[in-house]
């Protein structure tokens, strides 16, 4: 990578938008979904750190829109149309939504990462952008990377190694 090319950053419950050559990058998703919603076309991209699947779940009113699946994919798309992203030609890749933790009783509660993951492709579905490729689910932490440029997620996969999709 030459200095031009930055890794933009997101956080948990945060989400950035890059254009190539720049890349996105988000660590520590567990039961987290991260979210990557691309032209392929105008290299341009934005990423979601997802971490509950419903706005619904917000405590006191506090509400950060890039926390939930359901306000975190509306912002997303907002902010890439609004930057110029041709709906049509949207696609998305997802990762994560693992079960971090194994419970003697199996409630919806602890279903956090099956749940998010549920919330996502159902929020993704409602704004017509299919999913090229995901790497969900499994009880391992992952980081993902993805290119604007080439439209490859790069997954670090805890003890698992990285791939590509």
């Amino acid at each position: 990578m030459n200095a031009t090319n930055q890794i933009v950053k997101v956080g948990i419950a945060d989400l950035k938008i890059a254009s190539a050559p720049d890349s996105l990058r988000t660590t520590g998703l567990g039961s987290c979904v991260g979210v990557v919603i691309y032209d392929p076309s105008q290299r341009m991209a934005g990423m979601a750190h997802v971490m509950l699947p419903d706005s619904t779940m917000a405590r006191n009113g506090e509400l950060n829109k890039m926390k939930f699946a359901d306000t975190a994919i509306d912002l997303l798309m907002e902010e890439l149309l609004d930057r110029g992203a041709r709906r049509y030609a949207l696609k998305s890749k997802i990762a994560g939504g693992a079960q971090m933790f194994t419970f003697s009783t199996s409630t919806d509660m602890m279903r956090v990462g099956d749940r998010n993951v549920e919330a996502v492709i159902g929020r993704l579905r409602d704004h017509r952008v299919p999913i090229a490729a995901q790497d969900v689910g499994g009880n391992n932490g992952r980081t993902i990377e993805f290119s604007p440029a080439n439209g490859i997620l790069k997954i670090r996969t805890v003890n698992l190694g990285e791939s590509e999709i």
